[in-house]
């Protein structure tokens, strides 16, 4: 073993009821990244093993942030006051507002830049208890700045202790140079920015915004299938703004989620249902935007579809780095319940990254990817947002400290000697 973490309570988040119990105190053992072992009986100490004594926290699998923008230059808190002065989306689009701004600014950002305007977002994720996130690109859309985009992403790593996975959403607007011309611009997708991006091995899924002011659904067609064609997983943006179908196009293409979903109908959930697509909620884009079309939470319990959370972090629609404070969201605007909304960004959230075999269960064999929260039982995590609550992260089997400062100084690691 490299790390034994004693005396914990753990929620495991595994599938069926006992899955959101808290347990009683067990003993976790650590080894190559990996939970190697789980005890109810202390575990072999060995020479220069580091052990944790957890005592007074609850363990939870490392909170998934599956759906975010969090890579981009430039700031739209101004397009904000205007719209709560009145303004309308087109007019400030005319100003050289909305998404081709954060293109613009994107684009004449340098990666350096990039990653350090994105730390102090990733640290407020870090800070509500997130141990993966999933960044897609998406304001560069030209080959250049696409890649840009997915290597910043990509080093955020370097800079934190995170689990970075990174999609390919060239298919986010139709940029200016391709104005009035959005067939070009898939082509120019599917033949130079996939192959290249695959070829690279720069992402591991793409998405596409299909609706009404993003692709046409012949359109997200022509991605996907070229995505297949090189080895990529799909995701969709669908049913945002109205219902075009593309939630059921992205389960019949084998998705992996249907993200935002607010129109979406039976038949799209059946769709999702018979090819295992997880449903993405984004709450915190329906609070922005100021939305009343929820998504259809009881037919998604229905037809047994699992069910995401993601802070949909971006300039433009939803400006929030605290994953907690959208377990809260999904609670209190869609009716969730705390249980949903932990599983919605553990397990189903791993789901939704094709990473189930790996993340969101705290289970043997699974990486060692875990949250340790001064809190007494999980529902205290949809239930209060702001409070300092992360005792401590442990990701890919190391030890990090967390922010809830009272409490550090039991969680020095100590080294066993064996006696």
């Amino acid at each position: 073993m490299d790390l034994i973490l004693s005396n914990a309570k753990i929620v495991t988040m595994v599938p069926g009821e006992t899955g959101y119990q808290v347990s009683e105190p067990k003993f976790i053992g650590i080894k190559n990244g990996k939970i190697e072992a789980i005890s109810n009986h202390p575990l072999h100490v060995s020479f220069g093993l580091h052990e944790i004594d957890c005592s007074g926290v609850l363990l939870t699998p490392g909170l998934i942030d599956c759906h975010t923008h969090l890579i981009y230059a430039g700031n739209r808190s101004h397009e904000f006051e205007m719209r709560q002065q009145g303004a309308t989306y087109q007019e400030i689009a005319r100003q050289g507002g909305g998404i081709l701004s954060t293109v613009n600014a994107t684009r004449e950002a340098t990666e350096e830049e990039l990653v350090r305007l994105a730390l102090p977002r990733l640290d407020g994720l870090i800070h509500s208890g997130v141990t993966t996130v999933e960044i897609k690109s998406g304001y560069g859309l030209t080959l250049n700045d696409e890649l840009k985009m997915l290597r910043a992403a990509r080093m955020l790593a370097q800079e934190r202790s995170i689990h970075i996975e990174t999609t390919l959403l060239a298919a986010h607007a139709v940029p200016p140079e391709y104005k009035d011309r959005p067939d070009d611009y898939i082509d120019y997708i599917c033949t130079t920015i996939i192959p290249a991006v695959a070829r690279q091995q720069l992402a591991s899924a793409v998405d596409v915004f299909c609706e009404s002011i993003g692709f046409s659904l012949e359109q997200t067609e022509k991605v996907f299938q070229c995505a297949q064609t090189h080895g990529l997983a799909v995701k969709g943006h669908t049913e945002q703004l109205s219902n075009l179908g593309g939630t059921a196009l992205t389960a019949r293409y084998q998705g992996l989620s249907a993200d935002h979903i607010e129109y979406l109908d039976q038949a799209g959930v059946q769709a999702m249902a018979k090819s295992n697509t997880v449903a993405t909620l984004l709450p915190g884009a329906f609070y922005f935007l100021k939305e009343t079309q929820h998504p259809p939470v009881e037919l998604l319990r229905e037809h047994q579809v699992s069910m995401a959370i993601a802070t949909d972090c971006n300039p433009g629609t939803s400006p929030f780095s605290d994953l907690t404070l959208m377990m809260n969201m999904a609670c209190t605007q869609f009716g969730l319940t705390p249980e949903e909304a932990l599983r919605g960004v553990t397990s189903h959230a791993a789901q939704a990254l094709g990473l189930q075999h790996q993340k969101g269960q705290i289970q043997t064999g699974m990486d060692a990817d875990i949250t340790l929260w001064n809190i007494s039982h999980p529902a205290e995590l949809s239930y209060e947002a702001g409070i300092p609550r992360v005792a401590g992260r442990v990701v890919n089997g190391k030890f990090t400290t967390g922010n809830a400062s009272p409490s550090l100084s039991k969680f020095s690691t100590t080294s066993s000697d064996g006696k």
